[in-house]
C-alpha cells in the first residue's frame, strides 16, 4: 500500500473505526477519508454508491456496525441483523463495483457457537448452536465474511476478514443501555463511588456528558437516583448482571487496530485460503490469548475506581456465553503479538472517561 493511497474507514468515529484510524496515521497514511452518520446513511443504498462514484477509494475498512451489549442485544434483536446486514450489502457490493484493491471486514469473535472448544479456533465456526442473547448480531457478521469469502472465491477479489474479541479502549460506548461489559462496569462504578460518597454534583455532570435514557444533570435528584436505582447503582452497593462466573478475553483497542492494519498491509486472501478443495473460514481471529472471570473484572475495575462499596451479583439476569477465549495462534504465526495487558489497559480507559 502506498502512503497516499486513498483508505475509506467505515465507522471512523467508533471505538474501533477510530483507531483503525489513528493506527494508520501514525504509519504515515494521508490520503483516509471518512464519513459520520450524519453525512453517509449507510443502509441507504443509493447514497453508498454516489459516494463510491464520487471518491474512488482503493482501499475499505469496514468498521461500521450497529453494536451493543447484552442487554440491547436482548432487547434490539430486530435492529441488529437488520441493520449490519444492510451496510454490508451496500459497503461490500459499492466495493465490488468499484473495483476497491482490498477490504478488511471487522466482525466479531460473537460469530463462534455457544460451547466451542476453547481456545477458539477459525475452524469452530458453524459448528454448533450459537450464543442466543447475540444470535442476530452474530448471524449478520457471519454473512459479511462469508460475503467477503464468496467475492474473492468467484471474482478474485482481495477482501481479508478479522474477528477481534472483546474490545475495550478511547472513544468506547458508555451508554448505560447499549454499552459492553467492560465500559459499562467502568461507568456503573464510577457512578456508584459519587452515589456512595454523597457527590451529587460528580453524578450530574457525568450525566450532562451522558445523559440516560434522556435524564441529565439538570433531573431532580430523587429522579437521578432513581434512575441510576433502575442499572442497580446504589447508595451502599453496585448490582451487576449474573452471576461474575464467566470467563472473557479482552484485548485494547489500538492493538486491535494495530493488528487490522499489518492485516491489510501484509496478509492476502491467497495466505489464507490452504490447498484443500474446498475453502473456508480463512478469516483470523484478533486477541490476547488471556482470559479473566468477569469476577476478577470487577475486582479491578473497583481497585482502579476505587469504589468502596458492596459488588452484588444478580444471577436472575443471563451470563451469556460461559467461557470465550478466542486462539490466536493463526495471527501469531503471520507476526503479530498484543502489546497492552488488562491491569495497564483498565486504568488507562479510567482516565480517558474520566478526561472525555
Amino acid at each position: 500500500m502506498k502512503k497516499d493511497a486513498k483508505i475509506y474507514v467505515a465507522g471512523h468515529r467508533g471505538l474501533v473505526g477510530s483507531a483503525i484510524w489513528n493506527s494508520l496515521q501514525r504509519k504515515g497514511y494521508t490520503n483516509l477519508i471518512g464519513r459520520t452518520h450524519q453525512e453517509l446513511d449507510l443502509m441507504d443504498a443509493v447514497a453508498v454508491k454516489n459516494f463510491f462514484d464520487e471518491e474512488q477509494p482503493e482501499y475499505v475498512v469496514l468498521a461500521a456496525a450497529h453494536v451493543g451489549g447484552i442487554m440491547a442485544n436482548l432487547k434490539y434483536r430486530a435492529d441488529f441483523i437488520f441493520q449490519n446486514l444492510a451496510i454490508q450489502q451496500n459497503v461490500i457490493g459499492e466495493s465490488w463495483r468499484h473495483g476497491v484493491k482490498k477490504l478488511l471486514f471487522l466482525g466479531s469473535t460473537c460469530i463462534y457457537p455457544r460451547e466451542a472448544p476453547q481456545p477458539i479456533g477459525e475452524n469452530a465456526l458453524l459448528t454448533s448452536p450459537l450464543e442466543y442473547t447475540n444470535e442476530p448480531y452474530a448471524i449478520a457478521k457471519i454473512a459479511g465474511m462469508k460475503m467477503c469469502e464468496s467475492f474473492n472465491l468467484q471474482y478474485g477479489t482481495n477482501y481479508i476478514a478479522v474477528m477481534p474479541t472483546n474490545l475495550y479502549g478511547p472513544r468506547d460506548n458508555f451508554n448505560l443501555e447499549t454499552s459492553h461489559v467492560m465500559s459499562a462496569m467502568i461507568r456503573k462504578m464510577h457512578l456508584a463511588k459519587m452515589l456512595n460518597e454523597g457527590n451529587i454534583d460528580s453524578i450530574r455532570a457525568d450525566l450532562d456528558r451522558r445523559p440516560v435514557e434522556g435524564i441529565d444533570g439538570n433531573a431532580p435528584e430523587e429522579q437521578i437516583v432513581a434512575t441510576l436505582e433502575k442499572y442497580g447503582i446504589l447508595k451502599d452497593r453496585l448490582r451487576l448482571w449474573g452471576t461474575g462466573a464467566p470467563i472473557r478475553e479482552f484485548l485494547w483497542s489500538e492493538d486491535m487496530a494495530d493488528a487490522s492494519v499489518y492485516c491489510l498491509e501484509h496478509i492476502d486472501f491467497d495466505d489464507l485460503r490452504g490447498d484443500g478443495p474446498e475453502v473456508r473460514n480463512c478469516h483470523i481471529n484478533i486477541g490476547s490469548g488471556k482470559e479473566v472471570t468477569i469476577r476478577e473484572l470487577s475486582e479491578l475495575v473497583k481497585a482502579t475506581v476505587n469504589y468502596r462499596g458492596i459488588i452484588e451479583w444478580d444471577a436472575t439476569k443471563p451470563d451469556g456465553t460461559l467461557r470465550k477465549l478466542t486462539d490466536v495462534s493463526r495471527l501469531h504465526s503471520l507476526g503479530w503479538h498484543h502489546t497492552m495487558e488488562l491491569e495497564d489497559g483498565v486504568p488507562t480507559l479510567y482516565s480517558w472517561y474520566l478526561k472525555n
